[in-house]
């Protein structure tokens, strides 16, 4: 596929996953930490498939060679390292990492888009929360994926950012009653996405079976 950087201004995909997943005035996640942390994963994929770094080959995933420059070269060096290729699946599970998510707010908060919020409870505790400072933003994004459910034509960006909202479970929450036929033939079809599927679909049956 042909590689597409983000625009002057443009989020990366897995910020502008995290910013739709997380709450605007409370500036906490509104998906549970180990979803949230799989979904950036497979979003990080998604951006360097995106940046044209990477290419699914067969069912591994292979660094294609070259690709410009971007703030996900730790994980785009991990899967050129790797002398046996692994699945998406299994980079998935690889590259979730709760550090990431903070590297990716803190990103936003120095763009403005979120604002960083330190808070000790019980004079003990110290929580850091992410409350919108820019809705423009996310109010673009929502605009853009909207659309895509209703049938208009999309960027590739703005395709993957859909199939990756509906594989977290996170459309219900931002569209209401909207239809997700679109969105869910989306996702089958981004291997990314479908990742994040299987490896929640797997962290899943293991908590039920541990439950038992």
């Amino acid at each position: 596929m042909d590689a597409e950087t983000p625009k002057d201004g443009e989020l990366s995909l897995p910020q502008a996953f995290l910013l739709l997943a997380t709450d605007d005035k409370g500036g906490e996640p509104e998906l549970p930490a180990f979803v949230l942390r799989v979904a950036v994963a497979g979003a990080v994929l998604a951006e360097l498939e995106l940046l044209g770094a990477i290419e699914l080959q067969g069912k591994r995933v292979r660094a294609t060679g070259a690709a410009p420059e971007s703030e996900f070269q730790h994980q785009l060096e991990l899967i050129r390292e790797k002398s046996r290729p692994h699945t998406p699946k299994r980079w998935v599970a690889m590259l979730e990492s709760r550090a990431e998510l903070h590297r990716l707010y803190e990103g936003m908060a120095s763009l403005g888009v979120v604002e960083h919020v330190g808070e000790k409870r019980l004079g003990l505790f110290k929580t850091t929360r992410y409350p919108e400072k820019d809705h423009a933003p996310e109010a673009a994004l929502l605009q853009k994926v909207q659309a895509v459910l209703g049938g208009a034509p999309s960027d590739s960006r703005t395709t993957a950012l859909t199939a990756l909202l509906y594989a977290a479970g996170l459309l219900d929450r931002l569209f209401p009653g909207a239809e997700q036929i679109r969105a869910r033939a989306l996702a089958k079809d981004h291997w990314p996405s479908r990742a994040v599927v299987d490896e929640l679909r797997m962290v899943r049956m293991a908590e039920a079976e541990a439950a038992t």
